[in-house]
């Protein structure tokens, strides 16, 4: 699903201000979803999440966190993955099964998918986690949270601040920013100044943006067909074209979008005509099948912060470091 452009208009349009009443319902009923009671685990949890649908860039923080946590699992729901779980993801699980970004995370720490979180919590704790990162699930009750760190686009902010479907928060903003303790904000530094001056937080706000790894390709003038099913494609193709890349044809897919075969067999023929190399993500490149995978380049991108300082010092008032 792309997300309708009103919702990120500068204010309300008219039709954002006819589905406000639709809005409200769905704040209402997150409201009494988040408010039951969750399973307390006996280690740290950790939770990146957002107050938007769409991406935001949850899984690159992920991994990032998991770098400065010792003995940590991570626990997802594996979206589009069909496994109910609790299971853990090995590399050579199939996207279909355990969903795209569990794979991604795999690679980093141990990664257990579970559509019931506290069971995946419980799975994690008897495997030996010292700490337990929760990837997603901000607004799901079924765990007791110690730290919530909500993921912002800087270049999107809240949208034009409201609720489904009239914008694209999952709970008002004020209201969702009582249950956390940081505010992660992801863009260039002209995103996050024109952030900043958008939205004032009663938390602390960490800045960050996501650099493309060092692959040794050398993308100068190299003729691209890229494709990208994230939550927000145009930054992978802008990336692309930040590196030299020449990105003849630039195809955005939906989030998760299922690569089936024709789509796959289409973008091929269209980088032959074009004389043109595949390139996509390193998410969506975990749900190419085996097979096709030689044929596209990916391009993995990692955060980086700044000052790391007030989520430390957070991870360190609940015990995680």
């Amino acid at each position: 699903m792309r997300a309708p452009g009103f919702w990120y208009a500068p204010r309300p349009t008219l039709l954002a201000r006819l589905l406000a009443p639709l809005g409200w319902l769905y704040a209402g009923a997150t409201a009494r979803r988040v408010a039951k009671s969750g399973y307390p685990a006996r280690v740290p949890v950790i939770c990146v999440g957002n107050l938007t649908v769409g991406g935001t860039g949850k899984t690159p923080t992920a991994i990032a966190l998991i770098e400065r946590l010792p003995g940590v699992h991570v626990v997802t729901r594996g979206h589009g993955g069909k496994l109910e779980g609790p299971v853990r993801v090995q590399l050579d699980h199939p996207a279909s099964d355990v969903g795209d970004e569990p794979l991604l995370l795999a690679a980093f720490a141990p990664t257990w998918v579970a559509k019931d979180r506290a069971a995946g919590v419980r799975a994690a704790e008897e495997a030996g986690a010292r700490v337990i990162l929760l990837d997603d699930g901000f607004q799901n009750p079924q765990v007791t949270k110690d730290l919530s760190i909500i993921v912002v686009d800087a270049a999107r902010g809240f949208g034009n601040g409201l609720c489904l479907p009239a914008g694209p928060l999952r709970e008002p903003v004020a209201v969702g920013l009582k249950r956390a303790g940081v505010v992660l904000a992801i863009g260039s530094a002209a995103e996050q100044e024109h952030f900043a001056a958008r939205f004032t937080s009663p938390l602390p706000v960490v800045r960050g943006h996501l650099e493309p790894v060092e692959t040794g390709l050398d993308w100068h003038d190299m003729r691209v067909l890229a494709f990208a099913g994230i939550g927000h494609p145009e930054r992978f193709f802008a990336t692309l074209r930040g590196l030299g890349a020449n990105v003849v044809r630039a195809e955005p897919l939906d989030d998760h979008q299922p690569l089936q075969p024709a789509l796959l067999a289409r973008l091929e023929a269209e980088a032959f005509a074009l004389d043109a190399q595949l390139v996509t993500t390193e998410k969506d490149a975990a749900r190419l099948p085996p097979s096709f995978r030689p044929r596209v380049l990916s391009l993995p991108v990692r955060l980086q912060v700044a000052d790391w300082s007030p989520i430390d010092d957070r991870l360190r008032a609940i015990g995680a470091i």
